[in-house]
């Protein structure tokens, strides 16, 4: 994905698909344009009372958070923003969806098809157009490398230092036997679908009853990703999305999101509120853990812990709407929230 810098870490083309796609604006113009507050604020349709929290270094707070809203949790870094968000979570009385950076059980074999349930539905259809065994199409079982097992990777221990990973060279990282590609669905083996990029899964899959499912990892803007992806490769941003694509069917649900943006570019920020916005209207309560003056701008309302961090944080200095934020004299972030606007 695409923060300030850049990743090349895959044939994908990921850089380039965020860079280049609808809607891009240059960076310069993003950087130097100043954006108002957002006018058509939602009106929370509940409340839910926090009292007394003590949670690490919160101090006894209270306070009413807003359902059916886009909530920003702000803070200096230690405030107790965090803490806020874990003991609502603990006291809540439904379950609630919290998404964190690095909090997906990931490893070598694990890649976004696997985490979202969508691999079963590839296996069969190139089991059904064969008249073969799904288990032949997958790395995991049958169709493993007999080299690697399925790793697609060679792992050499070494002593006195960490392991090298080299790629298999007799699957050259596909992952698969040779005899699993002869099989064929609509001209492409195994490997080569595995090695689509969502976006291009999607225009293959088309009308397939799981293609909602990819269009999930479209949405949090990570139609860059291979299908046959391991996990492992994933920065804590991608996998927090990965995680969040897995949720966006839900209803009435309660979100906590741990800073989305963080190292995101200014221009992805703005597709992924776009996103928080839909879940908002889609009847959820979302709650995000953020730093970015630009995400409480398009907050309906603003939750502000401190003044400092650890034992000098764990207040509210300020719960209200962004504009009732520009009045306040206990908010830390008020004076960066007016230098902000146009």
């Amino acid at each position: 994905m695409v923060a300030v810098f850049v990743r090349f870490r895959h044939k994908s083309g990921g850089a380039r698909h965020l860079c280049e796609g609808e809607g891009f604006s240059p960076p310069s113009l993003l950087l130097n344009k100043k954006e108002p507050l957002k006018t058509n604020l939602r009106k929370p349709n509940d409340w839910f009372a926090i009292k007394d929290a003590n949670l690490h270094n919160l101090k006894n707070v209270s306070v009413r958070l807003p359902l059916g809203v886009l909530t920003v949790i702000a803070g200096v870094a230690g405030s107790g923003k965090s803490s806020l968000m874990e003991f609502f979570q603990k006291v809540y009385p439904e379950d609630v969806v919290s998404v964190y950076q690095k909090d997906i059980g990931a490893n070598s074999r694990s890649t976004p098809v696997t985490y979202l349930d969508i691999s079963d539905d590839i296996r069969r259809l190139f089991a059904n157009a064969n008249k073969v065994s799904p288990a032949l199409f997958s790395f995991n079982s049958k169709g493993a490398c007999p080299a690697c097992g399925g790793k697609g990777v060679i792992v050499s221990n070494m002593y006195f230092m960490d392991s090298i990973e080299t790629v298999c060279d007799v699957c050259h990282g596909d992952r698969f036997s040779k005899e699993v590609l002869k099989y064929t669905y609509h001209g492409k083996n195994i490997a080569e679908v595995m090695n689509f990029t969502i976006d291009d899964a999607i225009d293959f899959f088309k009308g397939k009853d799981f293609i909602e499912k990819l269009y999930s990892l479209e949405k949090v803007g990570l139609g860059y990703l291979h299908l046959n992806q391991s996990m492992t490769t994933l920065s804590g941003g991608e996998l927090q999305r990965v995680k969040l694509a897995s949720h966006l069917n839900l209803k009435g649900a309660v979100f906590i999101i741990d800073e989305p943006t963080d190292g995101l570019h200014l221009d992805d920020v703005r597709k992924l509120m776009r996103l928080f916005n839909q879940l908002v209207d889609d009847g959820n309560s979302v709650f995000l853990v953020e730093h970015s003056i630009d995400v409480m701008k398009n907050a309906d309302y603003i939750i502000e812990l401190g003044p400092g961090g650890g034992r000098h944080g764990g207040n509210i200095l300020f719960a209200g709407t962004p504009e009732e934020m520009l009045n306040s004299k206990a908010s830390i972030t008020r004076p960066y929230l007016i230098n902000s606007l146009p």
